[in-house]
């Protein structure tokens, strides 16, 4: 490839360099947290009594990156067991894995859900049956494998959704409707556009419910630093209900977001599906562009760069568009199966999301695009602002405009001496110290 209009970015910087950052974090006080597993077992005792020995559990597995779902998974599975039941994983994922049971299967284990891991097997299908329809007309799939079993023990976070706001968005109703609807599912409630996806997700979920399989879901509530908060058993009968209602009000509450409303520009380290289903969660940064604007109110930032994808996600970049600017070697990561998968199985938001970046030769032309672009043309009032990725907005490395800002803080803190952004091209290591 010509790189000579990248050469000619360097070319626009003014007189100096890109700025120094300092690392800072945020001081999150009084959070919540909970032994995983103690937890999980302890909010699996109402089901005691209520499974027949030697009834086949499925026990689902989304593709999210939650810190302790392999500890919940194996403590579900082990409790389970300790009350005579013949307990399964099974993915429950949506299109993800580029839409195959095998690529499913290595997204698990990418996860760490390994039959070793969780002391049972792990069965996928991309086969469904038909349980219903809602009044539009809109299937409702339900995995094949998951409808053979005895019971169904739903295990998700839940979380605000990256594409709408309602009383359910993302959480067991959603895993249920959605993970558990495997391609066919996942497709048949995207197609009716973000603003019924909502609604359609809760009238799936309840389908489902209704044929008496469901024998409750475990919600995960994670704190602003990505620990386990709370572990709790929502029946069958509140699953996409008041209970997981309330639970999404109180996991609203706990978000993890940057410090900072206004920035010129955010340079994140790594996008992921197990960061994000949006690959970077956009409660942190802001933007949607599901309906080719930023829907959300804030934070505010002029230009995003993504820097590399997460090995996790197997080569879906499904959310790449949400960025300004990125460096060639992300093309090399991209797998565009299982990105455009994703992305149409999505509708018109993850198709928009899907497309590139402008791409810079390396990290550092990519980070001088992004300020070309900001507006800013002192750059001693930059304010730059690097993460490592949407999960962990609460350390950060900020440039001299930004750290005044922390100096007037009660809740930053700076927590090591100033550095060079890049080197030799790409970004410096990371660290807080």
């Amino acid at each position: 490839m010509n790189w000579g209009p990248f050469e000619a970015v360097r070319g626009l910087r003014p007189a100096g360099t890109i700025p120094q950052v300092t690392p800072i974090r945020r001081l999150l006080s009084d959070l919540p947290t909970v032994d995983p597993v103690a937890a999980t077992r302890t909010a699996l005792e109402p089901l005691r009594g209520q499974i027949a020995a030697g009834a086949r559990i499925a026990v689902t597995a989304g593709s999210r990156g939650i810190h302790d779902l392999v500890p919940v998974v194996r403590a579900a599975v082990e409790w389970l067991a300790s009350v005579g039941a013949d307990p399964f994983v099974v993915p429950a994922m949506g299109s993800h894995g580029g839409a195959t049971a095998d690529g499913q299967r290595e997204m698990l284990a990418g996860l760490g859900i390994t039959p070793e891991s969780v002391g049972c097997r792990v069965e996928a299908t991309m086969k469904t049956v038909v349980v219903g329809h809602l009044d539009d007309g809109t299937p409702v799939h339900h995995d094949a494998i998951a409808a053979a079993a005895d019971g169904v023990l739903l295990v998700n976070r839940i979380k605000p959704h990256t594409d709408f706001r309602g009383p359910i968005e993302s959480g067991l109703a959603k895993i249920l409707a959605i993970g558990l609807g495997n391609h066919s599912g996942a497709a048949a409630l995207h197609a009716g556009g973000i603003p019924a996806l909502g609604g359609n997700i809760e009238a799936s979920a309840r389908m489902v419910v209704a044929g008496g399989k469901i024998l409750g879901g475990l919600a995960i509530l994670e704190n602003a630093i990505d620990q386990t908060a709370a572990v709790e058993l929502v029946d069958a009968a509140g699953i996409a209900g008041a209970a997981e209602h309330a639970l999404l009000q109180r996991a609203n509450s706990l978000l993890g977001r940057l410090p900072f409303e206004s920035l010129d520009v955010l340079v994140v380290d790594e996008l992921g599906k197990d960061k994000s289903g949006a690959g970077m969660d956009t409660n942190v940064i802001g933007r949607c562009w599901v309906h080719g604007i930023p829907e959300f109110e804030s934070p505010s930032i002029a230009a995003i760069t993504v820097h590399s994808l997460s090995p996790a996600s197997h080569g879906n970049a499904s959310g790449l568009g949400l960025a300004d600017v990125m460096p060639a070697r992300i093309l090399s990561q991209i797998d565009l199966q299982a990105s455009y998968v994703n992305a149409l199985t999505s509708g018109a938001g993850g198709a928009r999301r899907s497309r590139l970046p402008m791409v810079m030769a390396d990290d550092e032309t990519a980070v001088l695009a992004a300020i070309t672009m900001c507006g800013r043309r002192d750059w001693s009032e930059l304010r730059l602002a690097r993460i490592r990725d949407t999960l962990t907005p609460h350390e950060l490395l900020v440039t001299p405009a930004l750290l005044a800002e922390a100096g007037d803080r009660f809740d930053l803190e700076i927590t090591g001496a100033a550095r060079d952004l890049t080197i030799d091209g790409e970004l410096g290591p990371w660290s807080t110290e």
